[in-house]
């Protein structure tokens, strides 16, 4: 039937209205009750995906906890004793930091910081899949919840850090590559005010380990520069004081005399997003490099600090690319949060016959 043209009274109108909006109120309820879980974990997922950031995953959520362990931090075990030697030459397990080490006393509850679906893998690890390919890992935990098991955030435990680690591996993943926690739009809050530094430059000559001197570069080299950052928060116990990696070194090489490029801004390590492949490693860290309390053999060196060195180029650099004469290798490193200093190494390059 037709009801072009009919007319209802303002009060029939209104009534018709009123109980419509209920209608679809009552149903718009009724949908988002029953995909409550499945709605939280994506619109999660979704944020995050869109550059929101999430909280910590320990208590005070809202407050920035030490950092012992950054990303992209050397992870190295060295088969042979502790030794030159076997620093510069011995096989070992040796990987890029896939995440971060949150600093927390042993049996410190841990919580999701995304809703989602929480698996276990290992004895002492779980993972939370918040859909869009958002994944989170909480590693040395005591395990409190049920494979499969629908987690909130911020109010599910999913375990508590395992007796005598006093930290929880915290790691991001999108799809299946890791993504550094501490980037802009991500765990937080957290700041940092202090650069790393660049404490040393050298020249190895070649591809070998062997160091040439700044005084007289000839042929191909690989320049190493030696940095190291702090915790942006004082870190307690046999993790006191010890060094972490930075986010970003780049280099150039710019004359002595008048301070002029010669060889422009140059990308030597980022790990400001992701990590480059671990069977790259010692194409970004130069042999010598050991991580915090770095193990040799069966050999655990606690409470000594690490030794972070990175090699600035890939393939070694031929100093026949420039004139003879004299320069300054200028290497620059910046946190995940951009502060940065730079430190510069005199060298004098001298090729073929001339004096």
């Amino acid at each position: 039937m037709t009801t072009t043209g009919t007319h209802q009274s303002p009060a029939r109108h209104q009534l018709v209205i009123t109980l419509a909006a209920a209608a679809l109120l009552a149903l718009a309820s009724l949908a988002s009750s029953t995909a409550a879980p499945r709605a939280s974990a994506a619109s999660s997922a979704g944020d995050t995906a869109c550059g929101g950031s999430y909280r910590w995953p320990v208590k005070p959520f809202n407050r920035p906890h030490p950092v012992r362990a950054n990303f992209g931090d050397p992870r190295t075990t060295f088969q042979g004793p502790p030794t030159l030697a076997s620093l510069l030459t011995s096989a070992g397990e040796f990987s890029f930091h896939f995440g971060i080490d949150i600093s927390v006393p042993d049996g410190t509850p841990v919580y999701a910081v995304r809703s989602g679906r929480a698996r276990t893998f290992g004895r002492w690890n779980v993972a939370v899949d918040s859909g869009h390919g958002f994944t989170t890992q909480y590693w040395h935990i005591v395990t409190a919840i049920r494979p499969g098991q629908n987690v909130t955030a911020h109010e599910t435990i999913l375990g508590r850090v395992q007796k005598g680690y006093e930290h929880v591996h915290f790691s991001e993943l999108r799809g299946s590559r890791p993504v550094n926690p501490l980037a802009p739009g991500h765990l937080g809050p957290y700041q940092e005010h202090a650069a790393p530094q660049v404490t040393a430059i050298s020249f190895r000559v070649g591809r070998s380990t062997q160091e040439g001197l700044p005084e007289r570069l000839s042929r191909t080299i690989v320049p190493v520069a030696q940095v190291q950052d702090q915790p942006a928060l004082p870190v307690p116990g046999l993790w006191r004081d010890l060094p972490v990696a930075p986010a970003l070194l780049t280099w150039h090489i710019e004359r002595a005399k008048d301070g002029r490029d010669v060889v422009r801004r140059r990308v030597a390590f980022d790990v400001r997003q992701t990590l480059p492949q671990n069977a790259s490693f010692w194409s970004y860290y130069a042999r010598g490099s050991r991580q915090n309390m770095c193990t040799f053999g069966t050999q655990r060196a606690w409470r000594t600090p690490g030794t972070y060195l990175y090699r600035l180029v890939r393939d070694p650099f031929d100093t026949r690319a420039l004139s003879n004469g004299i320069y300054r290798f200028v290497v620059t490193a910046t946190d995940v949060r951009g502060n940065s200093a730079s430190h510069g190494q005199v060298f004098i390059v001298r090729n073929g016959a001339q004096t």
